[in-house]
């Protein structure tokens, strides 16, 4: 194997490990829930669920879920309420 491509897998591995250097934009996903399977998707800088839960009150377990997998990932605005974070 070429030692560039070496090079290259090493430092994948490690921007791999340093997940802050990450920070999603925009984002959309199937979310397959308990009860029926819901579009969870990140827009403007806010996480949204298609789930009846959200559509009332603005988090769902599906967007707490997606906020705790993806943690630094997230922008800073997407991020629950503190208490919630702390709940995670």
């Amino acid at each position: 194997m070429q030692s560039s491509i070496i090079g290259k897998i090493e430092k994948a591995k490690r921007y791999a490990e340093e997940t802050e250097r990450i920070t999603f934009s925009d984002f959309s996903v199937k979310f397959r829930g308990d009860n029926s399977v819901y579009t969870t998707s990140l827009k403007e800088g806010k996480l949204h669920c298609t789930c009846p839960f959200h559509a009332q009150w603005k988090i769902c377990a599906h967007t707490m879920a997606m906020e705790k997998i993806l943690d630094k990932m997230l922008p800073e605005e997407a991020r629950s309420n503190p208490y919630i974070a702390a709940k995670l």
